[in-house]
């Protein structure tokens, strides 16, 4: 079972997405683990402030560092985590290959960022990865920590009915997806391609594969030039 801790100043966020879905499924078959944290019940500061204004005269607020080492410490000395990750936008792109690793780790804690960023003492002695979710700016980090949530969930085995299903997602191969199709074969004039139904699997196959590769050079020419330098 993995566990994972998620930090925020604004737990509240977080709730609802926890609740539904593919997370909710992995929760209640005892695979994940999600434990929420409000930042606020961790603070010293007899207002229950958790930011401040930054030093040098910059606009907007910082999470301060005593409620966030407060709380990383509390969860630390319970167990032992194989990552302390904080979303912020300068991080490292999370990719599929992110989600594939961390879905095989035990513990990991999650610090939602929030106003201007948090303290660099912070991200200096406590975070042991970054993630960021692209090249923009969000309100804080809850967000984008319930996509590396859902991202991990539908990995770990026993999750989603079909154990095949999330080995095929786009990305997994550096390609993107084929295209799909479903019932009725023939909607107004438009026809599932023959060779899906084929039965033939091998042929089926092929086609995916050829259709991947083309979708992923006309959509993502810098995922397709990976492809090509790996193959």
């Amino acid at each position: 079972m993995i566990r994972i801790d998620i930090i925020s100043a604004v737990p509240d966020l977080l709730s609802s997405p926890l609740d539904h879905s593919i997370v909710k499924k992995a929760r209640d078959g005892n695979h994940l683990d999600v434990y929420v944290h409000d930042l606020r019940t961790y603070t010293e500061d007899k207002h229950h402030k958790i930011d401040d204004y930054p030093y040098g005269g910059a606009s907007g607020m910082v999470l301060t560092p005593q409620p966030v080492f407060s709380c990383i410490r509390s969860l630390q000395s319970e167990r032992q985590y194989d990552e302390v990750i904080f979303m912020a936008p300068d991080g490292l792109p999370f990719n599929q290959k992110m989600a594939n690793a961390l879905s095989l780790k035990g513990n990991l804690i999650i610090l939602c960022g929030h106003y201007k960023g948090v303290d660099q003492r912070i991200r200096d002695t406590l975070i042991t990865m970054e993630i960021s979710m692209g090249d923009f700016v969000l309100s804080g980090g809850e967000i984008p920590a319930l996509a590396v949530v859902d991202a991990i969930a539908r990995l770990i085995p026993g999750v989603l009915g079909d154990a095949e299903s999330a080995l095929e997602d786009s990305f997994q191969d550096e390609l993107l997806g084929p295209p799909v199709y479903t019932r009725p074969s023939d909607f107004e004039e438009m026809k599932v391609p023959e060779v899906l139904k084929s039965g033939n699997h091998a042929k089926i196959k092929a086609w995916e594969h050829e259709q991947s590769v083309l979708r992923t050079k006309e959509r993502r020419p810098d995922l397709y030039r990976n492809y090509l330098n790996e193959h």
